[in-house]
């Protein structure tokens, strides 16, 4: 063998961090260790992660063709056997009344640690673009909190950050199994972006967490299947082994997020019984893909996002499955976001305490163990709302469900609901709000009175995809067309340019943001996700 063909086989063997690496912090994070454990994940399971998107599309493609999800046949024996419980929750992980969720970026992390939730989701995925500088710069803030050494000084405001003395326990959202990171590369392709955030985030982590008596924990979005469960499964018990850690050091919670996967809550449990320890109700996500995997099917179509709240008997019916499903096998049920931020007008700030009350109460009264935030504001509006219900206890896993039985008919159900002129206006301009914000760099997104993340987005596009799709009639007897869209979408630009004033619209993206929309919106075909073209637009 020739020294050229030893240099190739060499360079095909490992990872190339071609991503910016001027600032120093970097080499702390990226280092030969971290590299080489990044490297051994990438070999064994990148094939695997391919070869379950692929089955995705097919699995998609079957439902385009006019199948309905359904519960599986070939693992009706793991759904009846009553016996079999997921290994016990840790200690740390059985009160989680009130989670906070939001991203990677110094302050925010500070602040959701500090905001008094039991949980503060750190999300590498929906809640944070994937900047090259987010991503890096997101572990070492990571590696810091857990660290307790975190801090920031916000010169503009004068104001220094730091740790309480009673930080809410951290969890870290990896992105999911579709998105790239084009800044690490094996044998010249991107590499899956969710290995590079659990390899990076288990590395410099596990011994200040062990330090502390606490294990590794994850947050698994967009999951659509028991094999995808497994491969998870398969990935944390490889990082045990490789680095002789108790098996359980890495404990999961599961987002069911995705319509496929409500059908499947048994058998993820299943797969990854000796790592999960509860799931949550993804239920912006689920929304979407809702849409997205019935988009083919006319007598499926919702009406527009904002009156799909989950008073909706098919969104009520997947939330009570779930705290069924989780409480017979011992795992918490998670409830949803409540993406309300607080108002200064005391009359608008009524209404949100209002909706998020009611939004609680329905969550604790079907069982949910606990809940999400988006703000800190909000925090002790729903904790009191869980305290009332829970009586002093940490979690309801006794809470028994109601013996109605949740069939695939009723997870199914359409609803309906207004499909009015304003809706669409108010999509488009939502999305082109938060769109024009990830492609700079901007994952959480405050918008209308709401903290708008990558899957409301996906919510707007979707349902102006579907409609147009379908030659959907509105409420005043317009039928919903592409050119009536892009007249109504140019209209709202140029009410977003009015809004932000001439001087941000200049320097913002907003034209190519809504090019890039319309584009996504009246595709032949249907962009599994709008993160995936967008990517190629990150600053």
């Amino acid at each position: 063998m020739s020294l050229n063909d030893v240099a190739e086989r060499e360079k095909t063997a490992c990872l190339h961090v071609v991503g910016n690496m001027d600032n120093p912090e970097y080499s702390s994070i990226l280092t030969k260790e971290a590299l080489s454990f990044l490297t051994k994940l990438v070999k064994e399971f990148a094939p695997r992660r391919d070869a379950l998107l692929q089955t995705r599309e097919l699995q998609q493609q079957s439902y385009d063709a006019g199948q309905l999800p359904n519960f599986r046949s070939d693992t009706r024996a793991i759904r009846e056997d009553k016996n079999w419980k997921i290994a016990p929750p840790p200690t740390p992980l059985m009160d989680r009344r009130v989670e906070i969720t939001g991203p990677v970026e110094r302050k925010m992390v500070i602040n959701a640690l500090n905001s008094g939730a039991k949980v503060f989701m750190c999300c590498f995925e929906d809640a944070s673009a994937p900047t090259w500088d987010n991503m890096i710069q997101g572990q070492i803030n990571l590696r810091d909190a857990n660290a307790g050494t975190i801090s920031y000084y916000d010169q503009s405001k004068d104001k220094y950050y730091q740790l309480s003395d009673d930080p809410a326990l951290l969890i870290a959202r990896p992105r999911g199994l579709h998105l790239p990171e084009k800044s690490i590369q094996y044998q010249d392709q991107p590499i899956p972006g969710c290995l590079m955030d659990f390899a990076l985030y288990f590395y410099h982590n596990y011994l200040t967490r062990a330090e502390q008596g606490l294990g590794v924990y994850y947050y698994i979005p967009k999951l659509e299947s028991m094999e995808e469960s497994q491969w998870w499964d398969d990935v944390f018990s490889f990082t045990e082994e490789y680095f002789g850690v108790q098996v359980g050091t890495i404990r999961a919670t599961v987002l069911i997020e995705t319509l496929p996967a409500v059908f499947q809550m048994d058998e993820i449990l299943y797969a990854m019984r000796d790592h999960i320890v509860a799931m949550n109700c993804g239920r912006w996500d689920y929304i979407f893909s809702y849409i997205k995997t019935l988009k083919n099917h006319p007598d499926r179509i919702l009406p527009d996002r904002h009156v799909v709240g989950m008073d909706k008997e098919f969104l009520n019916a997947y939330s009570q499955l779930l705290v069924r499903t989780c409480h017979q096998r011992g795992a918490l049920a998670m409830g949803g976001m409540s993406a309300f931020i607080p108002s200064k007008d005391p009359a608008e700030m009524a209404k949100v305490t209002a909706k998020v009350i009611e939004d609680k109460e329905r969550e604790s009264n079907n069982g949910h163990d606990g809940t999400w935030v988006a703000h800190p504001a909000l925090v002790d509006l729903a904790m009191s709302v869980f305290e009332k219900n829970l009586s002093g206890k940490p979690n309801q896993l006794d809470f028994v469900s109601p013996e109605h039985e949740i069939t695939a008919e009723l997870l199914l159900k359409p609803c309906e609901g207004s499909r009015d002129e304003a809706g669409v206006r108010k999509n488009i301009r939502i999305a082109l709000y938060y769109i024009e914000a990830w492609i700079r760099g901007y994952g959480c997104v405050p918008i209308y009175g709401l903290m708008e993340d990558a899957a409301t987005a996906e919510i707007s596009r979707a349902n102006i995809w579907q409609w147009i799709h379908h030659s959907v009639v509105l409420d005043d007897g317009q039928t919903f067309t592409k050119q009536l869209f892009q007249q109504w979408l140019y209209q709202e630009l140029n009410t977003i340019k009015q809004e932000v004033g001439d001087t941000r619209y200049a320097e913002g993206r907003f034209e190519q943001t809504a090019d890039l929309f319309f584009e996504l919106s009246t595709a032949k075909e249907f962009a599994t996700f709008l993160t995936l073209p967008s990517y190629q637009l990150l600053n």
